[in-house]
Formats: C-alpha cells, sequence, structure tokens
C-alpha cells in the first residue's frame, strides 16, 4: 500500500455516509457489492456493511484511510481495481478524498 498514489483527504468536515458516501458507493458499486449475491461477500450498501468487510476480511481501518483497501481500490492503485474498467466509470479524486475524509474522520 502506498499512500503516495492517492488522492488526498477531502478537506470536507463532518462527512456522513448516508449523506456523502453512500452516494458514491451505489453509482459504482452496488451493481457488483449490493445486498443481492454480493462479490467476495463485501457489501457496500450501508456504512455496517462497509466496515464488516467481506470474505477477504476488513476494508477499511477506522481513522486511517491511507491503511483502508477500499480506499486503493477504488482509487485504482490495486490489482483489484474497483468498479473494474468493464463494469464502469472510476471515481473522481473528489470522490476517493470525500471516502478518506469518512474515514479519517471516524466512518460515522
Amino acid at each position: 500500500l502506498d499512500p503516495s498514489k492517492l488522492p488526498p483527504p477531502s478537506g470536507r468536515q463532518g462527512v456522513l455516509f448516508s449523506e456523502h458516501i453512500q452516494p458514491i458507493l451505489q453509482k459504482g458499486c452496488l451493481d457488483c457489492h449490493g445486498p443481492e449475491k454480493p462479490k467476495g461477500k463485501l457489501r457496500l450498501d450501508s456504512a455496517a456493511a462497509v466496515l464488516k468487510g467481506g470474505e477477504d476480511g476488513k476494508v477499511v481501518v477506522v481513522g486511517d484511510s491511507a491503511k483502508s483497501l477500499l480506499v486503493y481500490a477504488v482509487a485504482r492503485t490495486q490489482v483489484r481495481s474497483m468498479p473494474p474498467k468493464d463494469k464502469g466509470e472510476p471515481l473522481s479524486k473528489e470522490e476517493v478524498g470525500l471516502i478518506r475524509a469518512w474515514i479519517d474522520q471516524g466512518a460515522k
């Protein structure tokens, strides 16, 4: 994991899952990681599900986005880049930054 390859966290304070993060994940992730047959048993449709992780373990380290696999996947710096190139547009740097801010602020 190389944090230098990630966009910086957003400077926005008070980032909330329901208001800021859920719409981003709905747009790019729920086709494969929704409630019905989630790939890798990883659901991204609720904050609790995101924090629970999937069959490979947790994808969020609360308070430390630079150690959170979810951030690397959506920033497309990993082998498992999300969403896959054939499944949709990548998240913008701003969207990844919001996800980072949410995690760094305690993933509320």
